[in-house]
């Protein structure tokens, strides 16, 4: 295949090149045409599509982390809230930088994932396992989040143990700890292999010389049982148990919140305002923690059902999976820079504390939710300001 393309040297001038690379280096889909079109066109758009969306979730993650971390916000959820969020910054900090050399820049005679850099093709290595084992965390935290809400609910009694502190830091601990070590064998299952092209400065094919271009190739260990072990790992820990238990939990939280909303109808009817005030403020909490959770969901259970059909179905991963992947990339990484936005519109405490910290340049005259002012964990609050935490809560009402 020959084609054009623009190298950008180390002297910052610009070569227009022919490239005559070999046939080995051009994957298509033969079974199904029109996805291998939508695949490549879609290519051409999705490096810029991801830098942005890198960019806004970097700014919103570090955002989540800041407010998150605050006195008033210290609870067992909030802490997942962060450790989640540093997974998702995480996972987009990596990613950004990929989304412009091997998409924006990439020659067009180049496949993903190729390049004429060696640093940047062992950078792509590092990528490529940094960013699962992140986005792994990240699934493994939102079924922990979801398993502690739903704990909080129906155990509400034994909140203050089952739902501690201390039982959420090493929780987060164990799944960062585990994680990381169970996908060290991805980083030795494939190496770099340096090939040549031939290339010249005109059209005539004149000034012929060398260039040499890098790729991945499965590693002498990838040819042993050990990287079947690791392929049924990674599709059963990472994409079909996940999305089993995050299946599993959003239906069990919607029950529970249904009878939650009963049980704060009926104190109402009883005159019990306290108790029914406290529990529609858990309720709002409830709601934004399942549309964390379901918005997890959403963006994994394709992925999902993919490496179902993928166990199945012989060529399935190079015929579908493989030309879908750009897309359940942005999906994900929309996924991961999304949860701000929710918290800003689901959670009362998450928007004053937010615009206390970030909003104290506004003008004095300005709407009121923004004059208020975050409550310290160590004092009660007036049952009247809706928008306080009460100390009794502080552990157990995340934003």
């Amino acid at each position: 295949m020959t084609s054009a393309y623009i190298i950008v040297n180390n002297t910052g001038d610009v070569d227009t090149d022919i490239v005559t690379l070999p046939s080995t280096m051009t994957t298509t889909t033969q079974h199904y045409p029109l996805l291998s079109e939508f695949s490549k066109e879609y290519a051409s758009y999705h490096g810029y599509i991801a830098a942005i969306v890198c960019l806004w979730g970097i700014v919103a993650n570090i955002a989540n982390i800041v407010v998150l971390t605050r006195k008033n916000m210290l609870s067992s959820t909030n802490m997942i809230l962060t450790w989640l969020a540093v997974a998702d910054l995480l996972t987009m900090t990596s990613y950004f930088p990929v989304s412009i050399h091997f998409y924006i820049l990439k020659p067009p005679a180049l496949t993903f994932p190729s390049s004429f850099s060696r640093n940047w093709i062992e950078f792509m290595l590092f990528h490529i396992n940094f960013s699962v084992v992140c986005h792994t965390i990240a699934i493994w935290l939102t079924i922990m989040l979801a398993t502690f809400r739903y704990l909080f609910i129906c155990y509400s009694a034994y909140s203050m143990t089952l739902c501690s502190m201390q039982r959420a830091k090493w929780a987060i601990i164990i799944v960062y700890a585990v994680t990381t070590v169970m996908f060290i064998p991805n980083y030795l299952l494939t190496t770099i292999k340096e090939e040549n092209v031939t290339t010249s400065h005109n059209a005539a094919n004149q000034s012929v010389s060398p260039q040499t271009y890098y790729k991945f190739v499965e590693s002498k260990l990838a040819a042993t049982t050990w990287n079947t072990v690791n392929y049924w790992i990674h599709a059963f820990l990472v994409k079909l148990i996940p999305c089993i238990l995050l299946t599993v939990l959003t239906i069990l939280l919607l029950l529970a919140m249904h009878r939650a909303n009963r049980r704060r109808m009926r104190l109402k009817s009883q005159g019990r305002k306290d108790e029914s005030e406290r529990a529609h403020e858990h309720n709002r909490t409830t709601r934004m923690l399942l549309a964390v959770v379901a918005l997890f969901l959403i963006s994994e259970l394709p992925q999902g059902i993919l490496t179902l059909c993928t166990i199945f179905i012989t060529g399935f991963f190079n015929d579908v999976y493989w030309p879908l992947g750009d897309l359940l990339d942005i999906m994900a990484l929309l996924n991961n820079s999304i949860n701000f936005i929710l918290y800003c519109i689901m959670s009362r405490q998450f928007r004053n504390t937010f615009t206390h910290i970030f909003c104290q340049c506004c003008p004095k005259k300005r709407p009121g939710w923004l004059k208020k002012k975050p409550i310290k964990a160590s004092q009660p609050s007036p049952v009247k300001e809706k928008w306080r935490t009460t100390t009794s809560d502080v552990t157990n009402t995340p934003v």
